[in-house]
C-alpha cells in the first residue's frame, strides 16, 4: 500500500492536463509546478512529500522484513534514498520558475536566488540517483533470484526506458543551462518521473504477490 500511495502521489503533476498552471509541460521542469510563486505550488509540494514519505517507509520496512541479498538490499536502499530525497525536495522549493521567467533565470545565473535553488538541485539529483539504483537493482534481483512476474518481465524494458529518459533530461538540462534552449526538457523529465511511478506500481504488484526481493 505504501508503494501504491507513493506511485500515485508521484504522478500528481498529471493534474496539469486538467488544471491550467501557466507552465508549458513540454518545456518546464516538473519541480516548477511546486515553486513558491506558483498558485498550486502548495498542492504539488504536499504530494511530493506524501510520495517521498510513503516510499521511504516502504523501503525501510522491506530492509527490515525481507531477506538480505546483495541486489535486493542495494535496490531497497536506493528507494530509501529516493524517498528521503523526494521528501526533502518538497521542503526545498524553487522560489520561481526559471524556464518561463527570464528574470528568474537571470537571477539564478547570477546567484541571486535563495539557497533553496541549489539545495533543491542537490536533493533532486539524489532522488533520481536513488530511483535509478532501485529500478536497476530490484529488477536485477527479480531476475537473478527467480521471483518471476511481474518485475522480472516488465522491469527490464521500464529500466531501459528510464535510463533513456534520464539521459534525455540530462542533455536538455545542460542545453538550458548553456543558454541553448530547453530541448523539450519538460517532456523528457515528465517521461522520467512517469516511468519511475509506473515501475513503483509494478513493484507494488510484485511484492503483493508475495515476492520478497
Amino acid at each position: 500500500m505504501l508503494l501504491l500511495f507513493g506511485a500515485v502521489a508521484y504522478t500528481a503533476w498529471v493534474l496539469e492536463v486538467l488544471i491550467a498552471t501557466g507552465l508549458d509541460p513540454v518545456r518546464t521542469y516538473v519541480s516548477e509546478l511546486a515553486a513558491a510563486d506558483q498558485p498550486l505550488g502548495g498542492l504539488f509540494r504536499a504530494t511530493d512529500l506524501v510520495a517521498g514519505v510513503a516510499v521511504l517507509l516502504a523501503a525501510a520496512t522491506a530492509l527490515t522484513v525481507f531477506e538480505r541479498r546483495p541486489w535486493s538490499t542495494a535496490g531497497w536502499a536506493g528507494l530509501l534514498l529516493f524517498g528521503a530525497a523526494t521528501a526533502a525536495d518538497s521542503r526545498l522549493p524553487l522560489s520561481c520558475a526559471p524556464t518561463v521567467d527570464p528574470e528568474c533565470a537571470a537571477r539564478e545565473t547570477a546567484g541571486l536566488v535563495p539557497a533553496t535553488h541549489t539545495a533543491h538541485a542537490i536533493s533532486s539529483s539524489l532522488a533520481m540517483t536513488g530511483a535509478l539504483v532501485g529500478v536497476v537493482a530490484l529488477t536485477a534481483a527479480a531476475r537473478r533470484y527467480g521471483h518471476g512476474m511481474p518485475l522480472a518481465r516488465l522491469g527490464p524494458p521500464l529500466a531501459a526506458a528510464e535510463l533513456a529518459a534520464t539521459a534525455w533530461t540530462l542533455v536538455a538540462v545542460a542545453a538550458f543551462e548553456a543558454g541553448k534552449g530547453t530541448w523539450l526538457l519538460g517532456a523528457g523529465q515528465r517521461a522520467q518521473v512517469l516511468l519511475v511511478a509506473l515501475w513503483l506500481a509494478v513493484l507494488c504488484v510484485h511484492v503483493a504477490r508475495g515476492n520478497d526481493d
